[in-house]
């Protein structure tokens, strides 16, 4: 068996977006920007799967929004919309209380405690979102993550012969790239488990046949916190190896509802207010979680280095 080439001593906290690390969607400073009404942009977006079913397509429902925002561009609504201009607007995005600060003070909640120390166990923060990657590459808490895994909006399509040409022709968005949806959301997990967003020149991808034991962050160690039912997929995937998993809500009696149904389906391990502050509920379930996988990585270690025993030495007679 190859030697294993992680330590294994990583605790992933991966978060949703939308109504996780904020209160609403990222996209309305987009809107404000634009003088556009959100609910008449969301009502037509929800409603494009019946449109489109007219004529015998199918479309994701989770994305489809990217398509009908792209078709806002096109119109001049959005008018020379870019990628830059996304970044620039996504500094508005108002985060949930006690975001970003919340990351580094559970990155010092390990770093205080020599035990863990000694192990260098440690903690990451991941965003797996079906909102846009370039608004969240804009916001305050950007430089606080680890890695980011969202949808991404390219310029017009490379023609025949691109190579040739020495640059792009536009820089306007003109079609979607990448996407992430409620489903992909677990190749992310999955991704982040094998180490594949920190290996250089793609030596090891999603698909890769790794060992469990040999994993970079093994899902025991990930937390999942997320505010609704579409991210079932990936709270399953989480429990079901034996992670942890917390479901949060905006203000308002709908969003509590949704997730109060997940913690009563069994879907959580509990749920509170998306309000990060110090001494607020979400911050000690998620410290006591966070020390809770760190105590556990901490005794693995203990017990497996005890397991090779001292070196034999003379036998005196």
């Amino acid at each position: 068996m190859p030697p294993a080439i992680y330590t294994q001593n990583v605790i992933a906290l991966i978060w949703d977006f939308d109504k996780t690390l904020t209160h609403g969607y990222m996209q309305e400073p987009l809107f404000e920007a634009y003088d556009v009404d959100a609910r008449t942009f969301w009502d037509e977006s929800n409603e494009l799967a019946e449109y489109y079913s007219r004529v015998g397509c199918k479309v994701s429902k989770d994305t489809v929004y990217l398509n009908h925002m792209l078709s806002y561009v096109q119109h001049g609504v959005f008018k020379d919309l870019t990628n830059d201009k996304l970044r620039e607007i996504g500094a508005a995005i108002e985060l949930a209380p006690g975001i970003p600060e919340f990351f580094d003070r559970m990155r010092q909640l390990v770093l205080a405690n020599e035990r863990y120390r000694r192990h260098e166990v440690r903690v990451e923060h991941y965003v797996v979102s079906t909102g846009l990657r370039a608004m969240i590459e804009g916001s305050k808490l950007f430089k606080h993550v680890d890695g980011v895994w969202a949808c991404d909006l390219l310029p017009a399509a490379a023609p025949p012969g691109y190579r040739e040409q020495l640059e792009a022709t536009s820089e306007v968005v003109a079609q979607v790239g990448y996407t992430i949806d409620n489903t992909s959301k677990t190749r992310a997990i999955f991704e982040i488990n094998k180490g594949v967003n920190v290996q250089e020149g793609g030596r090891v991808d999603v698909n890769s046949v790794i060992p469990e034991d040999s994993r970079r962050v093994p899902i025991r160690n990930m937390i999942y916190i997320a505010d609704g039912p579409s991210d079932v997929p990936s709270f399953s995937v989480i429990n079901k190896m034996g992670g942890k998993t917390f479901g949060v809500y905006a203000p308002g009696e709908s969003n509590y509802n949704n997730a109060a149904e997940l913690e009563e389906q069994g879907r959580v391990n509990s749920i509170a207010l998306a309000d990060y502050g110090e001494g607020t509920a979400a911050d000690m379930w998620l410290s006591r979680s966070i020390r809770q996988i760190a105590d556990g990585i901490v005794s693995n270690r203990e017990r497996a280095l005890a397991s090779y025993g001292a070196a034999p030495g003379h036998v005196v007679t």
